[in-house]
């Protein structure tokens, strides 16, 4: 009976179609997890299992780790209600949103899907494209930029630049980033892109990589206009991208005042002044959008952002952001569940070289929770059933779900941490006749 059922098993391994080593390197990078080359690992059943807590013997208030932050996207998560959840403090503004930059959390918010006008945080996207430019050595921070008529007539808020007085990228964008002056927007979007028009359209591209899908822009300022409108949480995901992106450039948003042609102007960020720990970035005013704020705070390891639009003066989108950023240290945690590159599971292979494959993350994982709630976090793993090689190096291979009090709150893919090769004609036969038994 063992011989027949070898033979069937050869005779089944051997009619399916083998997937050649060309053919599996051609399946793509294996930092692809979209890549695998066979879609049983995606539409296959997925077997559920609860995972250790890493946090069970915590403190019952423990902040994030010490390790690095990782790489945050700017794709942003609202965090759900749990019970006994801390109850947001009342904002005194139109539309406010609170973000967790290492867990990519939305922590509360209001209205923050709203399309309002952004009036100069406008200027964090241009200030964006061109620090994109600079990466890219088509400009140099010491490089002269021309001031055109256009530039020198803007209106508003200014830095004072004149046609015929020389101007370097790196003093226009201190004045556009410290002192907000229009006119230096102009001068720089000018030289970046050739004019402001085409420069609008590469603030309306770069938008809809970063996934701000209800942004768009009509100028370089933020002036009144029905096509230039923002929201809330978009303008977060700027600022999460923006200081995930050009740490080397992020300071500048910290620079109290900046003196250019002899006339000194402060920042209008007045939380520079009275919080230690903000570090930026960006405030806007016009009377269609009211007193707006962006501001961003770090404290160990954990960095906020808020964003309030639609305060009633300077001194309410202060005060509504300091609130913001103090409530979310205090009340929330930050915590890192797992580390990247370090095994969360071994998951069973079929008709591969190896039995096993282990499991986990290539980046740090974090969650955001009420404090003190760390040790209390459940943990779920769903993962492919079942898994047939060939496997991917960074193939999803199931999800972790984060739970508290029964309400998930955060879930990751998980991922192959190697490579499976598919296994020999008689490997594939033996695992091919296992399957068969185990799923009668």
């Amino acid at each position: 009976m063992r011989s027949f059922l070898s033979v069937c098993a050869l005779s089944v391994a051997m009619s399916a179609p083998v997937i050649s080593p060309a053919a599996f390197a051609a399946a793509g990078p294996a930092s692809a997890p979209t890549a695998a080359p066979t879609p049983r690992s995606v539409t296959s059943p997925a077997a559920t299992s609860a995972l250790p807590n890493p946090l069970a013997g915590a403190a019952k208030s423990s902040d994030a780790t010490a390790a690095l932050p990782d790489v945050v996207p700017p794709l942003l998560t609202p965090l759900p209600q749990v019970t006994g959840a801390p109850t947001p403090p009342g904002i005194d503004a139109a539309a406010w949103t609170l973000v967790d930059t290492l867990s990519g959390t939305i922590i509360a918010s209001s209205n923050a899907d709203t399309r309002r006008a952004p009036a100069s945080l406008t200027k964090l996207m241009t200030a964006y494209l061109v620090f994109q430019a600079l990466r890219a050595k088509s400009i140099t921070l010491a490089q002269e930029a021309p001031v055109s008529e256009n530039a020198w007539r803007t209106g508003g808020s200014r830095m004072f630049i004149e046609p015929r007085k020389p101007v370097t990228v790196d003093e226009l964008l201190h004045g556009v980033i410290v002192q907000s002056g229009n006119d230096a927007t102009v001068a720089l979007a000018e030289l970046v892109a050739g004019s402001t028009a085409v420069f609008v359209q590469r603030m309306n591209d770069e938008a809809a990589k970063l996934g701000l899908a209800s942004t768009h822009y009509a100028d370089v300022n933020g002036l009144p206009s029905p096509d230039h409108y923002s929201t809330a949480n978009d303008l977060a995901r700027l600022t999460v991208a923006l200081i995930r992106d050009f740490p080397e450039y992020y300071p500048m948003f910290a620079i109290k005042e900046y003196r250019y042609n002899n006339i000194t102007q402060s920042n209008r960020n007045r939380l520079l002044w009275s919080d230690p720990y903000v570090d930026g970035v960006k405030t806007g005013h016009t009377d269609d959008a009211g007193f707006c704020l962006v501001a961003s705070a770090k404290r160990g390891e954990r960095r906020l952002v808020s964003v309030v639009l639609g305060a009633e003066s300077d001194a309410g989108r202060t005060a509504e952001s300091q609130k913001l950023l103090n409530w979310g240290f205090q009340a929330f945690d930050t915590v890192a569940l797992y580390q990247s590159g370090k095994p969360v599971a071994s998951l069973r292979v079929w008709k591969g070289t190896e039995r096993e494959v282990s499991a986990g993350f290539l980046a740090n994982r974090y969650v955001t929770l009420p404090k003190g709630k760390a040790s209390e976090l459940q943990l779920t793993m769903h993962s492919t059933q079942p898994l047939i090689a060939p496997v991917l190096a960074s193939q999803q291979v199931g999800t972790v779900d984060v739970a508290l009090e029964g309400q998930k709150i955060a879930s990751f893919p998980l991922i192959a941490l190697q490579a499976v090769p598919i296994a020999s004609i008689f490997g594939r036969a033996v695992d091919t006749v296992r399957l068969w038994f185990s799923h009668r």
